[in-house]
């Protein structure tokens, strides 16, 4: 079974692909550097939360266990060793199970860093030596460290009774305040993979749609090319090998070569209208060209026109006729003039001799119709949707033309917020109508 051929790719296909893929990797670089910073804010608001909860807790610890430990009579702090040491209502040397302080031990050593107080079993590597030094020297220390694989914070005070100084050392398990953080890197962690995916996917859907205008217009302008260069061939031949003939005969006088004279002039004057027309519709896809706003009446610059056309109407045996209302409009009047032109051309280029070109102006419902009939040979159904396309001519269309009259009079039409439409009349010929906002 055959298959379908392939579109081949275009010549600007790969450039396109390249800009898409980058668009695309763009939108989701930025889309990380965003979550990069949202998610470090939230990580530090979190971070500084939970520490901030912590350190409380402890500082309130220790200051409950100051004022405790400052209650007792001097007599007992002497004997060492404290056995067994006085109960303070506080649970010294064991881990501490639920309320504010749950997840605390607390101790109180003495300047040598021995334990007033017996520790539970089990809890090794308590006190912290290195927090006892600093809080005698500075005194109060607060660090973090590990202590038999265990995160803890530590915040250790110095006290001094009868002279004799004592620290009392709280330390708390960090691991569920580490477990919460970890957990949360995680979390955006995913988030941000599962964003930046959906980041990289809708960028490249986006940017391919982005792109559609773009690879459109390129193409316009290859089709563009092509059909100039075509177009352009045929005369620049025709010039070419009238050129050749009189080369030939360097000798002879003008009169004698007239009809090839003739013939160059009009060449050069077809090469000078295609030329007009293709800068015309090349400046107009730019944006170049503006379009004036003022009050005409449709009605009198159509009258002027088909006056324009009566000598190319007689010389093919064509009748022009216009029945037209007062039709006033805002609008540019050297395009408009132009719009009316090219339909009636059009018009009087299909009509057979002895025929009629009837242009028409009615208004209602605050907008004008302009519609321009022939009594030539029609459109064909399959050419119809090709009518005012760029370069197009009908296969039986007559000779000479370019192409683009047809193109610039749909132009014309849209920059004045109109629509044009062609078709069949059904007594035979063709007509063009337009519909424009009244004044």
């Amino acid at each position: 079974m055959s298959q379908a051929p392939q579109a081949a790719p275009t010549p600007d296909a790969g450039m396109l692909r390249r800009v898409r893929w980058r668009l695309a990797a763009w939108s989701a670089g930025l889309t990380m550097l965003v979550l990069l910073g949202l998610g470090t804010a939230v990580y530090l608001v979190v971070h500084t939360s939970l520490k901030g909860s912590a350190v409380a807790t402890l500082e309130r610890r220790v200051d409950l266990a100051e004022a405790r430990f400052l209650s007792l009579p001097g007599d007992v702090l002497r004997r060492r060793p404290i056995v067994p040491f006085p109960d303070i209502g506080l649970p010294l040397g064991a881990a501490t199970f639920g309320g504010s302080a749950s997840g605390t031990v607390t101790l109180i050593v003495d300047r040598d860093g021995q334990p007033l107080n017996p520790l539970q079993s089990g809890l090794t590597g308590l006190p912290v030596a290195a927090g006892i030094q600093a809080a005698l020297a500075s005194g109060e220390d607060l660090r973090e460290a590990t202590v038999e694989a265990t995160p803890v914070r530590i915040l250790s005070r110095r006290i001094t009774i009868n002279g004799e100084p004592f620290v009392i050392q709280v330390v708390q398990d960090r691991t569920a305040e580490d477990q919460t953080l970890t957990l949360l890197i995680t979390v955006m962690g995913a988030g941000a993979a599962a964003a930046i995916a959906l980041a990289i996917g809708l960028g490249f859907v986006y940017a391919g749609r982005a792109l559609v205008p773009i690879r459109t217009s390129l193409r316009h302008q290859r089709d563009f090319a092509a059909d100039a260069s075509h177009e352009l061939r045929t005369p620049l031949a025709v010039l070419s090998a009238d050129v050749t003939e009189l080369r030939r005969a360097p000798e002879r006088r003008v009169a004698e070569v007239s009809e090839v004279v003739d013939e160059i002039d009009a060449e050069v004057r077809q090469l000078a209208t295609l030329v007009d027309e293709l800068l015309l519709l090349a400046r107009s896809d730019s944006g170049a060209v503006e379009i004036r706003h003022e009050r005409v009446d449709l009605a009198d610059l159509a009258a002027e026109s088909l006056h324009r056309l009566n000598d190319v109407a007689a010389a093919r045996g064509v009748r022009l006729r216009l029945d037209a209302v007062p039709a006033p409009m805002d609008g540019d009047p050297e395009r408009l003039a132009q719009l009316v032109t090219i339909l009636a051309d059009n018009a009087i280029r299909f009509s057979p001799d002895g025929g009629t070109v009837m242009a028409t102006i009615e208004g209602a419902d605050g907008r004008l119709r302009l519609a321009v009939e022939d009594e030539g040979p029609g459109i064909r159904a399959e050419d119809l949707p090709r009518v005012f396309d760029r370069f197009w001519r009908a296969a039986d269309a007559p000779p000479g033309g370019s192409g683009l009259g047809l193109a610039i009079a749909a132009w014309i039409v849209d920059r004045h917020h109109g629509q044009i439409t062609a078709g069949n009349r059904p007594a035979g010929g063709t007509r063009f109508e337009v519909s424009l906002p009244a004044a």
